[in-house]
């Protein structure tokens, strides 16, 4: 496990940097804005774990503001939601406060604080020889069984695309629920595709040449 408690100094954790999709995520306990948590307590949901270089800046808190209010959707396909950054618990109170007042909206969803980059470093989030998390905005998408099943890196001077997040995660679940493959620009209802066939057979039956490679899946309740 790796993180950081008050009054308890941050574990050194092996560098994680490596970390790429299909991999579980190292397990860590922090402090955040909605208390202490543990990634491990959110085995059994989805999870998405991302990183912002810091409070009181604009572009993070156009983000928060959109994440908020679109918290009920994640919350909907039993996805959480969990900040991460290097600044202290009490910098994000008095920043979730202001976002209050000004867009009178609450930030519910915790937002860790990791002041000694012990967790940003470890994860990959930050490059081992950076003081602090301002140089890029990543994202992992942590399937129930703690593992990531997508990733996504911003610069500091481009926010998130909500949409996008909430379109990711639909199609994580929708192959996960259908074992099929989501195509270009792919939305939610829409169908899936079908994986190619690896039967020689089925390649000289096909009645078109994409046929037995580009094929849709039929869809559920479809005759």
């Amino acid at each position: 496990m790796i993180g950081h408690m008050e009054d308890t100094p941050p574990c050194s954790p092996a560098p994680c940097a490596g970390l790429r999709i299909g991999d579980a995520l190292p397990d860590f306990e922090a402090r955040s804005t909605m208390g202490p948590v543990k990634l491990s307590a959110y085995r059994g949901r989805w999870l998405i774990l991302f990183s912002h270089p810091a409070d009181f800046t604009p572009v993070c808190t156009t983000e928060f503001v959109a994440l908020a209010r679109e918290a009920h959707s994640f919350e909907a396909r039993d996805c959480g939601l969990m900040a991460l950054s290097v600044d202290s618990l009490f910098s994000h109170f008095a920043w979730l406060r202001l976002i209050k007042q000004r867009f009178d909206i609450e930030v519910r969803f915790p937002i860790v604080e990791d002041p000694t980059l012990v967790i940003g470093r470890a994860f990959g989030m930050v490059a081992p020889q950076d003081n602090d998390s301002a140089t890029v905005r990543t994202t992992f998408f942590i399937d129930p069984a703690g593992v990531i099943r997508a990733m996504t890196c911003y610069p500091a001077n481009v926010g998130r695309s909500i949409p996008e997040m909430l379109r990711t995660l639909d199609a994580l679940q929708a192959i996960d629920a259908q074992a099929g493959l989501a195509p270009a620009n792919w939305q939610a209802g829409d169908a899936l595709l079908q994986s190619p066939s690896h039967d020689l057979d089925d390649v000289f039956a096909a009645d078109s040449e994409t046929a037995w490679f580009l094929r849709e899946m039929p869809r559920k309740g479809a005759k």
